[in-house]
């Protein structure tokens, strides 16, 4: 079922004010959860400046906000280790009053998008076994489980790992 006012939900690139907001929203996340733990985004220090991580060349972060109030983001990034052409889809994490409305798979549809614009063929992810809801919308998406980690992103805290190719 999608938000009845979708169409007060904008989409758009981060700017440096939503640094403190996305970054709640993300460990506000991964706690609810139960995935705050070592080796992850929860206790990364760049999570507290995603506008700046994503000045980084081809990578692209999603702000998703009603009214002017966050509710969540994804991006793309071009992880150092990952093989080439490859991308991760990256801190993708929505308030809990907005989860189950059809936003995160427009986000992730964005970042799909943006991945291919931007030259790459395959999108990676990692994840977490709590985070269970997220990957059955990956699924849906075309990505598929790998046995290991496709190359070696500095996230040891995940235990998931799945690739979309070709994109």
């Amino acid at each position: 079922m999608e938000d009845p006012n979708w169409n007060s939900i904008a989409i758009r690139s981060i700017q440096p004010d939503d640094n403190v907001a996305i970054a709640r929203i993300v460990r506000d996340s991964l706690s609810e959860f139960g995935a705050n733990h070592l080796g992850t985004v929860y206790y990364d220090e760049t999570t507290d400046h995603l506008f700046e991580l994503f000045r980084e060349p081809l990578a692209y972060y999603f702000i998703a906000e009603k009214e002017g109030v966050v509710l969540g983001g994804a991006g793309i990034f071009p992880s150092k280790g990952l093989p080439e052409g490859t991308c991760e889809l990256v801190k993708m994490y929505l308030v809990r009053e907005i989860r189950g409305h059809g936003l995160g798979g427009r986000l992730i549809a964005l970042c799909l998008a943006k991945a291919k614009e931007n030259g790459f063929s395959k999108v990676y992810i990692e994840t977490m076994p709590e985070l269970r809801r997220a990957m059955s919308i990956y699924e849906k998406f075309g990505f598929r489980y790998l046995e290991g980690p496709l190359g070696n992103t500095g996230h040891f805290g995940c235990a998931i790992w799945m690739l979309k190719e070709p994109i």
